[in-house]
């Protein structure tokens, strides 16, 4: 008769026996499924990228998504600033950009729509990004305190709405902003050539001219400053074919019928008073900005005035 210590250890012995051999099945049996699970997630892979190959249309749309993906990415891990959208005293409290560069018409308000439909017709403009424009400059006008017919006439009048506008003298985008002279502004936006996207050329245009107005005391002078004729009385009517844009830009959002052929009714702008300071051009590169703003004017002066001022360049500050 077996002792009791003999029959705990066979039973333990017969227990370790069966764990391992159940361990053991179910090791070979993992392994033999996830052999099989590689095998099909491969072969899944390399049917994927077949059938990609053969869909260009379905490729170029994920290529986009993940594109926008990063992009959104990038700019979340950067801490993107709406720098025209803030006051002067923080320039970097806002919050991230919108990086959409259009916007569906049903989306605007009525002022807003009514705008933007009348800047398509007039400029021959496609009517989404128009709309995303209108739409920034409404935004962006509220933050600042500069009216967003102000912005858009600013616009019509440098660029007539092309975002690759360049001048001889260095002045890019929409707003046509010296971008050598305010390279600092748009490095929240990814660099320099960030001038040639609508909104962030608009963004940094605003910020612009904020300083323009704020340093000259007054819109008419501020626009002055802003195609750098700040030191002299004549701007070549550049404030006053502003002004008259902005003033049927107004009356389009008012709600009245104006047709988009109409001309400007361009009221002469009195001189600057002498009182007004001369901006001392103490860098180099304002300096050096000057001269080139000289000669964009002496070219623009010998245009017609129906001809848009593409040679106009924002003043550094």
């Amino acid at each position: 008769m077996l002792q009791p210590q003999a029959v705990v250890r066979n039973a333990l012995t017969i227990g370790r026996e069966s764990v391992t051999v159940f361990l053991t099945d179910v090791g070979h049996g993992l392994l033999d499924v996830s052999h099989s699970m590689l095998a099909m997630v491969g072969l899944a892979v390399v049917a994927g990228a077949l059938f990609m190959g053969s869909q260009d249309e379905l490729r170029d749309t994920l290529e986009a998504r993940a594109w926008g993906w990063l992009e959104a990415r990038h700019l979340a891990r950067s801490g993107g600033e709406d720098l025209a959208a803030v006051a002067e005293t923080d320039p970097t409290s806002a919050g991230t950009i919108n990086t959409s560069s259009t916007a569906d018409l049903a989306d605007l308000t009525r002022a807003q729509a009514n705008v933007a439909r009348w800047i398509v017709r007039r400029y021959h403009v496609a009517p989404e990004p128009v709309a995303r424009l209108v739409q920034e400059s409404w935004t962006v006008g509220q933050r600042t305190g500069i009216e967003p017919t102000l912005i858009l006439s600013v616009m019509a009048i440098e660029s007539s709405f092309n975002p690759f506008a360049q001048s001889p003298v260095g002045a890019q985008g929409l707003m046509q902003v010296m971008t050598k002279i305010h390279s600092d502004k748009y490095e929240s936006y990814g660099g320099h050539l960030a001038a040639f996207d609508p909104v962030s050329n608009l963004r940094v245009g605003v910020l612009v001219l904020k300083e323009c107005i704020t340093k000259a005391g007054g819109l008419s002078d501020g626009l002055r400053f802003y195609v750098g004729a700040g030191a002299n009385d004549d701007d070549g009517g550049y404030a006053a074919k502003v002004i008259a844009e902005q003033d049927l830009l107004k009356r389009v959002a008012a709600g009245q019928n104006i047709s988009p052929t109409i001309a400007p009714v361009i009221a002469k702008v009195a001189p600057a008073p002498a009182a007004v300071p001369v901006p001392v051009a103490a860098p180099a590169a304002a300096a050096s900005e000057s001269t080139a703003h000289a000669a964009a004017s002496e070219q623009t002066a010998q245009a017609t005035s129906s001809t848009p001022e593409r040679e106009r360049v924002a003043l550094a500050p």
